[in-house]
């Protein structure tokens, strides 16, 4: 299941609202992919802006990684960032929905801990 929030920032303004957010929450931002750079260096003109940022609690990761190293196939958390249209959205895939992939039980307190997180971070930085 998804998350997403609209937003009429730009993509400068949603960046430095979501490393803001992710610091306060003792988050990080690990990384951004521009994908509208990425395919435009690979010859493939894409006109949408299209961002994807890696965000990461390395304490939540390690309890997670504890239970179940698989878990570190879909880590770090991502929150892309596109246009439509006029507007932005921010958009994750809820934890606690992926979480569901793996059989391993423990997991559920940690995903809803980082679900909760990574929503506000959305929520504060639309």
């Amino acid at each position: 299941m998804l998350y997403e929030k609209t937003s009429q920032k730009t993509m400068a303004e949603i960046e430095l609202a979501l490393r803001d957010s992710a610091a306060r929450h003792k988050f990080g931002v690990i990384h951004v992919h521009d994908l509208q750079k990425t395919m435009k260096e690979k010859g493939v003109d894409f006109g949408r802006e299209c961002a994807i940022f890696e965000v990461c609690n390395p304490h939540q990761a390690k309890r997670a990684l504890e239970v179940e190293p698989a878990i570190s196939t879909v880590l770090p958390c991502r929150i892309a960032v596109y246009q439509r249209g006029e507007e932005r959205v921010l958009s994750t895939f809820l934890p606690t929905a992926m979480m569901q992939m793996f059989a391993s039980a423990g997991l559920e307190d940690v995903a809803r801990e980082v679900e909760a997180v990574v929503k506000a971070m959305i929520d504060e930085s639309a």
